[in-house]
Formats: C-alpha cells, structure tokens, sequence
C-alpha cells in the first residue's frame, strides 16, 4: 500500500486514514487541508506576536496604584488578566496547528493518539488540528 499521493503540481502528499465508511481523501483535499493548516499557523503566530507586544504594554504601565482612582486600578488589572488569557489561548491553538502539520509532515496525521484509529474525514474537516478521535475525545472530556 502507498503512503504518499503525487499532487497535480507535482507534491508528494501522504496518504490520510479514513474512518469506515468514508469515502477516501482525494488529492485536492490533502493539498486544502495542509494549505489551511499552514494559513492557520502563519496567522496564529502573528497573532500570539501582537497580543505579546499588547501585555507588554498593559504590563509596562504599572500595578501600583499610587494616585490612580480604584476604579481605575481594577479596570487596568482586569484589562491586563484578560490580555494574559488571550495571549495563553492563542499560544496553545498555534501550538496545536503546528503540532497537527508536523503530524502531516510526519506522515501521522488522521490517525488518534489515543487508540491509533483513524480520527475520521468528517471530523479534520471541521476541525483540522484534531489528534483523537471523537470515541477517545468524548471518553476525555468525561473525565
């Protein structure tokens, strides 16, 4: 059995697992899926960049207080908690998309870390950086 898929531009796409029933990836599908990947990645880290360079200007204004209203204090330290959220959630679905196109470089991608079943057609469609399958992902979040 093959393990890569020669694109009309020449590339060499591997192969991605299908749950049953699915119809197999056709190679456009493989090129989109990488290409929305690859997007995705490039705009996540210029994203975690910019909400970088946003703290560190919250964090450059001061937590003292002296002289400020309260109310001025609190809203700034709550602007900051924010921006630190925002920052941290936007590091980790980088993360993600970058852990999910080394998976496809790899050779591994579609296939559930958990049981080592394919993760399915219809689910890395909708959400690409996905690295269990809905059984694995539904026993998780039970937990």
């Amino acid at each position: 059995m093959a393990t890569k898929k020669e694109s009309a531009d020449g590339a060499n796409l591997p192969l991605l697992p299908v749950a049953e029933g699915e119809e197999p990836w056709s190679t456009e599908e493989i090129a989109e899926v990488r290409a929305v990947l690859a997007e995705d990645a490039a705009q996540l880290r210029a994203a975690a960049l910019e909400a970088q360079a946003e703290l560190a200007s919250l964090m450059t204004e001061g937590v003292d207080g002296a002289g400020k209203d309260p109310a001025d204090v609190g809203s700034s330290n709550f602007e900051r908690d924010q921006e630190l959220s925002l920052a941290a959630n936007t590091r980790e679905v980088a993360d993600q998309t970058e852990l999910a196109l080394q998976r496809f470089d790899a050779g591994n991608y579609g296939i559930c870390e958990s049981c080592g079943k394919p993760i399915g057609k219809a689910r890395l469609l909708a959400f690409p950086r996905a690295t269990l399958c809905l059984a694995c992902k539904q026993r998780e979040e039970r937990r």
